[in-house]
């Protein structure tokens, strides 16, 4: 990360959710809403399918940030959910794309800290809002 600058793009990321990994985090996670599951009660309740759970999409996303510079270095990560992702009943799943960008570098804690701006589409539109991350960055 030497010479780390504003507008500086992270190694982008193509994610796919699965069925299968509905099912392993609904376990992990103790989230067994029938909407990440059921295409009859996901479309009972106005959903164009089984969706993805919302922390699932969010922990995929921030593999951007833990990829590029390691699980301890991230300080702070928040988003807002604005869209869902439909997982399809198939082999394939979802196709999910994560872009990320320093949008700003600070001092804190004699630290250098990078405020990392996360985008995560799915069909072309954003999942997620307010994506950011501030990871700390390691001394050159």
């Amino acid at each position: 990360m030497t010479g780390l600058a504003v507008g500086d793009e992270l190694p982008p990321l193509t994610l796919r959710v699965t069925r299968a990994d509905l099912v392993r985090y609904a376990g992990a996670s103790g989230d067994f809403n029938p909407i990440h599951w059921s295409d009859r009660v996901a479309g009972g309740v106005g959903l164009p399918g089984v969706i993805a759970h919302g922390m699932l999409t969010m922990a995929l996303a921030g593999r951007i940030v833990t990829d590029w510079a390691g699980p301890a270095a991230v300080r702070s990560y928040g988003v807002r959910f604005t869209r869902p992702v439909v997982v399809p009943d198939d082999d394939d799943g979802a196709s999910v794309e994560v872009s990320g960008k320093v949008a700003g570098l600070a001092e804190a804690g004699g630290e250098t800290i990078a405020k990392v701006a996360i985008t995560a589409t799915f069909e072309g539109r954003g999942v997620l809002g307010k994506a950011v991350a501030e990871v700390a960055v390691p001394a050159e």
